[in-house]
Formats: structure tokens, C-alpha cells, sequence
């Protein structure tokens, strides 16, 4: 069942009971991409599963990962009823919940991040930059194989056809001016000097061949925060809940 949140800003997928555990989608895909691991995370959790803004029937909202972590923090606190929630983000989503247990530390009990991380190197802020700009230039077609390949290893892609087809369906579907703007924030993003704010229990997860966010990133990401464990994913890459469903669930397990 789907609802609207923050003032009818932000749309949300509402499955199962209990404590609520909010999912947060990467970049490059889309709410989706958590279909696989939903039917058994609900039979413990209240699983709700928003569309982040700009994507999908979520409104867009200017203002950078602060003004996006604090739309998120209002459909959070609409959605949770009172409650303290668990919240897990994939790569930008992770980013997004990160930025808002930053800014709004009394609304999660819990975080899992998986497969996002404080800050890029050099080289991955240009990756970004390369990417909105030739998104700009030429459309989202243009970028789309990119795009795989940050979330896919190419043996999976090959082995997998019917999932990639959804995937590249799903991708184009995005805004391409919120696709430019995300990646303009994430190429200036650091949240390293912040990070001892985050006072919660955290579970740092990162795909062995992740090279969206690579395992380096939540190598650190773990260490800079007071109260955080990492947990490696053998043989994925980016999106390790599509890839590996029961592996991914497997992981975050013991810590739900």
C-alpha cells in the first residue's frame, strides 16, 4: 500500500507489522531494487520503503543532501508514528540516512549503510561530475551501460539478463535534472568531520566488487564512527540486495 508523507511530498510502499524499518533506494535505482528482501523483512518490521525525492511520486526539493536528509527526516517522523525507527540506505540512500541521523539524531535507533560511505576520492568526485555532465549533454541513454556497471560486476550482468533489463528500464525512468543534481552533491560531499554524531548503533555493509562506493570508503566510514561494526559481502558489487538477497539478509540479520 502506498501513502504520502511530509505533507504529501514524499511516497512510501507500507508492508507488514511491528517495528518500523525504512529503506532507502541508491541513485541508479529505484525502491524496487528491495522487492527481493521486503517479503521477509516484514514479517518482523512495519518495512516502509519511500521513493526519495525527485524520484518516482515523490516531489523534488532543492537545497543539496541537507535539504533531501531533511525532507527525509519529516516522512520518517509522519511515517514512524512515535516510534523509533531502523533505517537502511544503499548508496545514496545510505548517504541520505547518514546525513540525516547527522542532522536528526533522535529519530533512528539504528542505521544500516550499505555500500555508501563519508566522503569520495578524487577520482570518484569526477566520476559524478562525468556523469552529470554527459547526462546533461546527451540524456540518461547516454550513461546508461555507466550506470550498470557501477551497480553491476559484468559477469553478474551477463548471467542475469532479465534482471538487467528491468534494471536499465528502471534507470531511465529517472529525472535527469535529479540525477545532475545528486551527483553534483555527492561529488562535493564530506561528512567525515560530523560523524561523531552519529551515536547510534551502526552496520556498515559493502560488496567485495563494489566500485560505486568502494570497500575502502566503508572501511572508513566504520572506523570514524563511534559505535559501528562493517560486514564484507563476498562476490557483490553495489546493490548487494538484488544481487545476493539471502546473503544480504543474512548479514543484517543478528543486528535487526
Amino acid at each position: 500500500m502506498d501513502r504520502l508523507f511530509a505533507n504529501d511530498t514524499v511516497n512510501a510502499a507500507i508492508s507488514g507489522e511491528g517495528k518500523p524499518l525504512f529503506l532507502f533506494h541508491s541513485l541508479l535505482s529505484d525502491r524496487a531494487s528491495f522487492a527481493s528482501i521486503e517479503p521477509e523483512l516484514m514479517r518482523a518490521h512495519r518495512v516502509i520503503v519511500p521513493e526519495l525525492p525527485g524520484f518516482g511520486g515523490s516531489k523534488a526539493v532543492a537545497g543539496g543532501l541537507a535539504a533531501v536528509a531533511d525532507r527525509m527526516a519529516e516522512a520518517v517522523r509522519d511515517a514512524a508514528e512515535g516510534q523509533k525507527a531502523i533505517v537502511l540506505g544503499n548508496g545514496y540512500g545510505g548517504f541520505v540516512a547518514l546525513q540525516m541521523a547527522i542532522r536528526h539524531p533522535e529519530l533512528a535507533s539504528k542505521l544500516i549503510l550499505a555500500d555508501c560511505g563519508a566522503a569520495f576520492s578524487a577520482q570518484g568526485r569526477e566520476a559524478f561530475r562525468n556523469m552529470a555532465a554527459a547526462a546533461k549533454a546527451k540524456g540518461l541513454a547516454a550513461i546508461t551501460e555507466v550506470a550498470m556497471r557501477r551497480l553491476f560486476a559484468a559477469d553478474f550482468q551477463a548471467t542475469h539478463p532479465d534482471l538487467m533489463r528491468d534494471r536499465r528500464e528502471a534507470f531511465l525512468k529517472t529525472d535527469t535534472e535529479v540525477l545532475q543534481a545528486a551527483c553534483g552533491q555527492l561529488a562535493e560531499l564530506d561528512l567525515r568531520p560530523e560523524l561523531s554524531k552519529v551515536r547510534m548503533p551502526v552496520l556498515v555493509l559493502v560488496g567485495e566488487h563494489d566500485e560505486a562506493t568502494p570497500p575502502p570508503m566503508s572501511h572508513e566510514l566504520a572506523a570514524l564512527l563511534p559505535d559501528a561494526r562493517l560486514k564484507i559481502l563476498s562476490g557483490c558489487a553495489h546493490v548487494p540486495q538484488l544481487q545476493a538477497p539471502r546473503a544480504f539478509l543474512d548479514a543484517i540479520a543478528d543486528f535487526l
